[in-house]
């Protein structure tokens, strides 16, 4: 069993020990035991330390059967070694997950919300509670409640204690384990079994600030950020909206009516653009139609275009068939060539066969329905003459 030196003092970033095995890993890593580290492993949705053992950086830590395994890139001589652990950000865990224990009791004293799984991220942490809604009152309430408790500046107290004792300790939550049930109490206010490593006093912590909140099933995700992390969101928070407020010539306060107000306009100009879109095109067809080839009792048109979107052109030839006795041959040129075809539901023509037959020719491919059909994939400088080709095909049967 590793001695677990984070217990007796989360604070201390330095130790010696001794190498108690090696294992070999993947790609040249190897996993080292020790006889005592500081190094925090994985476990109970807080992520490893990170360090130095030796020259070695350490780049996981894992538990396996009571002993700490540290995966380094190389190897150790031994037998002894000096281990280091990364403060910054064995300090931002402590933080974190402080300001869970503080978080999750806040959820439960003001609405009788259990916290079911919690997991610390490298930049946001989350907590799952067990209830399907949440409203931005209550989160606030909540969050008010957890700050009191860290401006209170409370001692965080950590010890052991007996299977028997546990029922008279008020726990939020039942422990997972039987034996060395180790518990967190933020002093008057949360007590919690728990292994991980935690702040001395709650004022450590930092401001708590709940990011956002999304339902998932009959449980609620709730995004929080404590201390170090809280500045760092508050700060480009912050910096995001005075660039915008200044982009709008509007104060701070004043962004969000800003913002929505350009939100409505631009779905009102976008409805504008549509209808006009629509009137153009209903122009265009009816100059098309005004110049289009006669062919028995037949309007033909037959126009190619060098650039334009597919579906646009697509449209153009509803429109254009929309009428009696009509028949549409349309092309876009460019790096490729894209064809469409269609005819009025009155004449027994199948485009889907003449495109198909018409885009074969000149090496593309093809297909639709007996009054639309649209492909391509040939040499788009051959546009002009696949649309002629089609023209002379349909007329000579």
């Amino acid at each position: 069993m590793t001695l677990r030196l984070y217990y007796e003092d989360a604070y201390r970033t330095e130790f010696d020990a001794q190498i108690v095995r090696t294992v070999a890993g993947k790609k040249g890593t190897t996993g080292i035991i020790l006889n005592q580290t500081c190094f925090y492993p994985t476990s109970g949705g807080q992520p490893c330390d990170h360090g130095m053992l030796d020259s070695q950086p350490v780049f996981d830590v894992v538990e396996e059967d009571g002993e700490i395994v540290h995966w380094i890139a190389g190897a150790l001589p031994g037998p002894s070694v000096h281990g280091r652990i990364t403060w910054p950000r064995r300090f931002d865990h402590m933080q974190q997950h402080t300001g869970q224990h503080i978080l999750s009791q806040a959820f439960l004293k003001f609405l009788d919300a259990q916290t079911v799984s919690f997991h610390l991220g490298e930049e946001i942490s989350t907590i799952d509670l067990d209830r399907a809604t949440l409203e931005a009152e209550e989160a606030e309430k909540v969050e008010d409640l957890a700050n009191e408790i860290v401006f209170a500046n409370r001692p965080v107290l950590t010890y052991f204690v007996s299977p028997e004792k546990v029922a008279a300790l008020g726990l939020r939550k039942a422990p997972t384990v039987e034996t060395n049930i180790r518990i967190v109490e933020v002093e008057g206010f949360d007590r919690s079994p728990c292994g991980g490593t935690h702040c001395s006093r709650t004022g450590e912590v930092g401001a708590i600030a709940i990011r956002k909140w999304e339902r998932r099933g009959q449980e609620t995700r709730v995004e929080f950020v404590c201390g170090w992390r809280a500045l760092r969101d508050y700060r480009w928070k912050t910096t995001t909206v005075n660039e915008l407020a200044l982009a709008f010539s509007v104060k701070d306060r004043e962004l969000a009516a800003a913002v929505l107000r350009l939100i409505q306009e631009a779905s009102e100009n976008r409805r504008e653009l549509h209808r006009l879109q629509e009137e153009l095109l209903a122009a265009e067809a009816a100059r098309l139609l005004a110049e289009a080839r006669q062919w028995d009792d037949m309007a033909i048109v037959l126009r190619s275009f060098p650039e334009r979107e597919p579906q646009e052109v697509r449209k153009l030839a509803s429109l254009l068939t929309v009428g009696q006795r009509t028949i549409a041959l349309l092309g876009i040129s460019g790096k490729q060539a894209r064809l469409v075809f269609a005819c009025s539901q009155d004449l027994p023509v199948d485009m889907a066969s003449l495109l198909k037959k018409t885009c074969a020719t000149f090496g593309g491919s093809g297909g639709g329905q007996a009054h639309i059909a649209q492909g391509g994939g040939f040499a788009g400088e051959r546009v002009n003459e696949a649309l002629e080709w089609a023209y002379q095909s349909l007329i000579s049967t």
